[in-house]
């Protein structure tokens, strides 16, 4: 034991001197995590718009007044012909333009109805969709103030209401999946180049015949990565909390157990692409490719998993990472317990449990 110790120990010293792993390890999780939490949002704000308004009355200045008070939007140009309309978007700086019809008062007054035509830039179907449902729920907004006083034999009304996130903030659907992304990465990616390293540099066997036996070396391998990938979780959630204000509902011991869970996860995978590996190049392009990929379009992290084809619906099924974000999810934004996620938690622990079985035979082929 004293002797497993001392290696575990030199396998600290050896990731602190490396400055290229610390950098990994640690200002690759934070850059991430300010990077998606600020830069990457569904959300649009003072987004750039051009108004052509062929009726310039009292109504359409109120309607032009109100989207310009919006936070989402800002009136860049007025433009007076239909022309100006390509050139404005070939501009490439207004991403959309209101097209108010001639006598809108008028026929609002005369018909009850008046046409406004929202006319985005679709070169990003994603904003220009967003745009347009913006815009309407504004129209709708100034609509529903002028009406008050006007009421209708029968009527539907339809109430939204959001739970869990009631603002519709898209830095509480990145948080989840980036923290995923960066414990998948870093424990399996370092810990398959940190076995790989000793056996390209030819000191893997001088290991294997010192008085430790063959599981603990791998063992003394992956104990500190265990260690720095907790640390990068909990910076991971302080960020989260105090900059993002993102909410723990749940417990957060429970967070804090099935991110272990994951962790040991993703350090199997990393044991079983180094017994594959021969090169740290090799070890590091299969974990890159193999892990970052599935993580990032089977997870669900960014593409709802139902939307998917059937057959890519199960394959997402044996990714990992697919039931943590589900796991934390729920303990951080709806406060469940583990009586809600136990189906999530067996399967990761399942899989866990096969990874380690099939790295542990892989290793014993190796050796024999």
């Amino acid at each position: 034991m004293k002797r497993f110790r001392g290696f575990v120990i030199k396998e600290f010293y050896h990731i602190f001197r490396d400055k290229r792993s610390l950098f990994i390890l640690f200002g690759m999780p934070v850059a991430q995590i300010l990077l998606f939490g600020f830069a990457i949002t569904n959300e649009i704000n003072n987004v750039d718009i051009a108004v052509l308004d062929h009726s310039k009355d009292a109504t359409t200045e109120e309607i032009i007044n109100s989207i310009a008070a919006s936070e989402y939007f800002s009136i860049d140009q007025f433009i007076e012909r239909e022309a100006d309309i390509e050139t404005v978007f070939k501009q490439g700086k207004v991403k959309a333009v209101l097209n108010i019809e001639k006598d809108f008062s008028q026929k609002l007054i005369k018909d009850g109805k008046a046409h406004v035509q929202i006319i985005t830039d679709a070169t990003d179907p994603n904003t220009a969709n967003t745009i347009y449902n913006y815009v309407t729920a504004i129209l709708q907004k100034y609509q529903q103030s002028q009406n008050k006083s006007v009421g209708l034999p029968y009527q539907i009304v339809a109430q939204t209401r959001m739970v869990y996130n009631p603002e519709l903030k898209s830095v509480f659907m990145f948080v989840p999946g980036v923290m995923t992304i960066i414990l998948m990465l870093v424990s399996a990616m370092m810990t398959s180049i940190s076995i790989t390293r000793e056996k390209e540099l030819g000191t893997m066997e001088i290991l294997l015949v010192s008085p430790l036996k063959p599981f603990q070396v791998i063992v003394g391998k992956v104990v500190p990565y265990i260690f720095l990938s907790v640390i990068n979780a909990i910076v991971i959630v302080v960020l989260s909390i105090f900059i993002f204000k993102m909410p723990v509902e749940g417990s957060l011991f429970l967070l804090g157990l099935e991110s272990v869970l994951f962790i040991i996860s993703a350090l199997a995978l990393g044991i079983l692409i180094s017994s594959i590996a021969q090169t740290q190049q090799t070890a590091m392009m299969i974990s890159l490719m193999g892990l970052m990929l599935p993580v990032i379009l089977l997870s669900g992290f960014i593409f709802p998993i139902s939307s998917m084809p059937f057959i890519l619906q199960l394959i997402s099924n044996i990714v990992p990472a697919k039931w943590f974000i589900i796991i934390i999810k729920g303990i951080m934004l709806k406060g469940v317990g583990l009586q809600y996620i136990w189906r999530e938690t067996l399967i990761l622990l399942a899989m866990t449990v096969f990874f380690i079985g099939l790295s542990v035979k892989k290793y014993k082929i190796r050796l024999e």
